[in-house]
């Protein structure tokens, strides 16, 4: 499985082994602001960290370009609720 981040479609992506899209991210990006609108991962592949790795990627990717996020998405909300590393990412 690979987690890739693709800006052009606002997401990140989860991705098989045979290149086979099983899960994605999606956010609404604005100059300032990033809003984490929808996760999924395909049913046989969920409880294995990988909705949570797609999160990351949209954090790392975030940092990088110095916005920061609303998680509107119910699953990215906790998961900025479990992540006190991700606080300094917030929109206030």
């Amino acid at each position: 499985m690979r987690v890739e981040f693709e800006k052009n479609m606002n997401r990140s992506a989860l991705y098989d082994e045979h290149d086979k899209l099983v899960g994605e991210s999606t956010f609404s990006p604005s100059d300032t602001i990033w809003i984490i609108e929808h996760t999924s991962v395909d049913g046989a592949l969920r409880g294995h960290g990988y909705a949570s790795k797609l999160i990351e990627k949209i954090v790392e990717n975030a940092r990088n370009e110095n916005v920061k996020i609303i998680p509107l998405c119910p699953y990215a909300k906790r998961e900025f609720e479990k992540n006190p590393e991700y606080n300094n990412m917030l929109f206030k």
